[in-house]
Order: C-alpha cells, then sequence, then structure tokens
C-alpha cells in the first residue's frame, strides 16, 4: 500500500509542477525559492517540539494547500495560487519519499510510518 500510496503522490507532484510552470508566469527562482519554505515550521523547535509539530502539520497539510489554492483562484491572485501550488509540491515531494504529517511522540514517527533513525520499527 505504501507505493500505492508513494505513485499518488508522485502523480499529484507532477501536476502541481506542470501547473506551475504551464499556467503561471513565474520561473524557477519563485518555485525554487518557496520549495522549501513549509520546512521553516521546524524552526518552531525554539519554543518547543509540540509547537513544532503542529507548525510542520499545518504546514504540509494537503487540505491547507487546497485551500491556499482555491482562494488563490477565487481571489484572482497568481502569487497566493502560486503559493498553494508550489507548497503542494513540496508536501507531494516529502511524501514520496517517505515524510509525512508528524505524530507529537517523535519527529521520526509520521502518518506514513517510521523514518530516520527510527526506521527500524515498521516491522
Amino acid at each position: 500500500m505504501n507505493k500505492i500510496l508513494k505513485l499518488e503522490e508522485a502523480g499529484l507532484l507532477l501536476l502541481a509542477v506542470a501547473y506551475y510552470f504551464t499556467q503561471l508566469d513565474f520561473g524557477w527562482g519563485w518555485f525554487l525559492g518557496l520549495f522549501f519554505v513549509p520546512d521553516l515550521a521546524f524552526a518552531l523547535i525554539i519554543i518547543n517540539k509540540r509547537a513544532a509539530t503542529a507548525a510542520y502539520n499545518f504546514m504540509h497539510h494537503r487540505g491547507v494547500m487546497a485551500l491556499i489554492i482555491i482562494i488563490g483562484f477565487l481571489i484572482n491572485d497568481d502569487m497566493v495560487l502560486m503559493c498553494g501550488i508550489v507548497f503542494m509540491a513540496h508536501s507531494c515531494f516529502d511524501r514520496v519519499i517517505g515524510y509525512g504529517l508528524k505524530y507529537y511522540d517523535s519527529f521520526d514517527h509520521t502518518h506514513l510510518g517510521w523514518i530516520g533513525k527510527s526506521k527500524h520499527k515498521n516491522g
């Protein structure tokens, strides 16, 4: 099942990238500049692990990204739409490489299974 989910994420990633480069008037610079912005949520680790986990999950939740995309369409704002598309691509990329939404017990524990040093727990 995990391989099917990764394939689905890869398809959505390709769709987001294709839309970005065929329908929006922004270049590689904007795409690369925004692509890792959702990971900056980890900076909240300076407050505490729970805040960092909540922020990470919010910034990687595809429902949030879909809402940003819809808002961009509704208000006809290409900058908002671009952010939603790039953040969606980032979230899909993370899931293709095995990173999912985080549980509060450990950054290594995701909804897709264990990652990193804890990967052996996937049994």
